[in-house]
């Protein structure tokens, strides 16, 4: 068996969207779960929607999200150059063009945007295209050496048959039988002598051995312009699959204007990227069992293409934040730390225990930027109704909660350390002198202290973490307020 070789071949446009994300992952694991070769290559003929530093955007995202690619622009595995337009300035593009044009099956068209305006358009999945009519193909070949000696612009055409059909094969959907009359010719170099996208993908992916075509099912429509083009230079075609759609919640195709569409979007959401990754790979994909979690090594041993599905891929975000919560409770607690101070940072400007702050929220957040919500109260007490105070399976109300505060205040103020173990001791001796339930006690001392309804951690976790001073402050204010 021959070496499983994929590539991932983005054009450097901007950000990263998670369909392009999706088409690497499965690229990546196609090839290592086979032990094969993943390769990197930068598809930037189209000069027009070129973006500075998009293929910075394109590394980085590789880099963290831990798709190393085994050849590339910076890796040369002796199939390079990587980059299109590099291979362009090789004269590979239009000397293949050329060997179909004497094979036949292709031709120079030397129409104006005159003529191509006025010939017949036809509603092809939403868009409307001109159907070119083939004038050029009856050019002869001294017409054809009259035209170039002139200098007149031109492009080189695929020739499609009118007659007959085309069918190709894809690993999810069998095999696909189209009529050659609802091919257009398409153009294959343009007239600026850059290779049209489909053209240089087809002679690259033949020229760098690639085996296995992963990409998205918008394709599936022109594979069969590209199965002619394999089968009229005669070479071997690759594996296509071709991947589901990703849709939002309501159905429709992820959109740039959805704010999570791409790779950036999520991190600057306080996505983790292993989170982001498991997630992406389930876009489409699932595992033989219902498992949810898995890491990049666990993706490689488990990835079987032909688990991917048919049927488009919903991005669900509430599946999302529930993934990247699971990632977060599984950190390292230095780690955490580190992610979460910033955040803290955002809302605590008192001189407060960070490290002690970021424990009791590490389970109750799923996404970074939730922390902030969670915590607003230890740097201020909100103004808070005195309904918090009214619970019923607590049994506390107004009433009692008022002579409760009263009751413990000033055994709080004749007791220094507060430390969770002390607190706890010290309460729990009231509580048992009291002769009550723990509720009738701990839940107007809480309400009390942080002003919230609910709170990462109890009383004795926030008193300690407020400091004495305040935390008696917050008793006389809460005293007051239900007074």
């Amino acid at each position: 068996m021959e070496k499983i070789r994929t590539r991932y071949a983005p054009s450097p446009t901007g950000k990263m969207h998670v369909g392009n994300l999706r088409s690497a992952l499965y690229e990546f694991l196609v090839a290592k779960h086979a032990g094969g070769d993943f390769m990197l290559r930068i598809e930037d003929t189209d000069q027009e929607r070129y973006v500075e530093g998009a293929v910075d955007i394109i590394y980085r995202t590789l880099e963290k999200t831990g798709l190393v690619h085994d050849e590339g622009p910076d890796k040369d595995g002796g199939y390079g150059p990587y980059v299109q337009s590099e291979r362009m300035k090789t004269g590979i593009y239009m000397k293949y063009a050329k060997e179909l044009v004497e094979k036949g099956e292709a031709y120079y068209c030397f129409c104006d945007k005159e003529r191509l305006d006025s010939l017949k358009t036809e509603v092809v999945e939403g868009k409307e295209i001109s159907i070119y009519d083939k004038h050029c193909l009856s050019l002869t070949k001294e017409e054809v050496e009259a035209n170039l000696a002139a200098g007149k612009p031109f492009v080189i055409r695929q020739n499609i048959p009118n007659e007959g059909t085309t069918t190709f094969h894809d690993e999810l959907y069998g095999d696909i039988t189209v009529e050659n009359s609802e091919l257009d010719d398409m153009i294959l170099i343009k007239s600026d002598g850059y290779p049209t996208y489909n053209f240089a993908n087809v002679i690259d992916d033949h020229t760098m051995n690639i085996t296995h075509v992963v990409r998205g099912n918008e394709y599936l429509s022109s594979s069969p312009k590209y199965v002619r083009l394999y089968e009229a230079f005669g070479w071997d075609v690759p594996v296509y699959i071709h991947l589901p759609l990703i849709t939002d919640e309501n159905h429709k195709k992820l959109s740039k204007r959805s704010g999570h569409s791409s790779f950036e979007d999520l991190i600057e959401q306080g996505f983790l990227t292993e989170a982001i990754v498991n997630f992406v790979a389930l876009l489409g994909w699932s595992p033989e069992d219902n498992k949810e979690i898995f890491s990049l090594d666990e993706l490689i041993k488990n990835f079987d293409y032909k688990r991917i599905s048919k049927s488009p891929a919903v991005f669900d975000m509430v599946k999302l934040k529930w993934m990247n919560g699971e990632y977060i409770k599984m950190m390292d607690d230095a780690k955490f730390l580190e992610m979460a101070t910033p955040y803290i940072k955002q809302v605590i400007k008192k001189d407060l225990d960070i490290a002690k702050i970021a424990a009791l929220v590490k389970t109750r957040i799923e996404v970074f930027p939730d922390i902030c919500e969670l915590i607003d109260f230890f740097e201020e007490l909100p103004d808070y109704d005195i309904e918090m105070y009214t619970h019923k399976k607590m049994k506390t109300n107004a009433e009692n909660s008022l002579e409760t505060l009263k009751e413990i205040l000033p055994i709080l103020e004749a007791h220094d350390d507060y430390s969770i173990d002390s607190l706890h001791d010290l309460v729990m001796d009231f509580i048992a002198k009291k002769e009550v339930k723990n509720g009738l006690v701990l839940w107007p001392l809480r309400t009390a202290v942080s002003g919230k309804q609910s709170t990462p951690g109890g009383a004795f976790e926030i008193m300690e973490i407020i400091g004495k001073e305040e935390s008696l402050r917050r008793i006389k204010v809460g005293i007051e307020k239900l007074s």
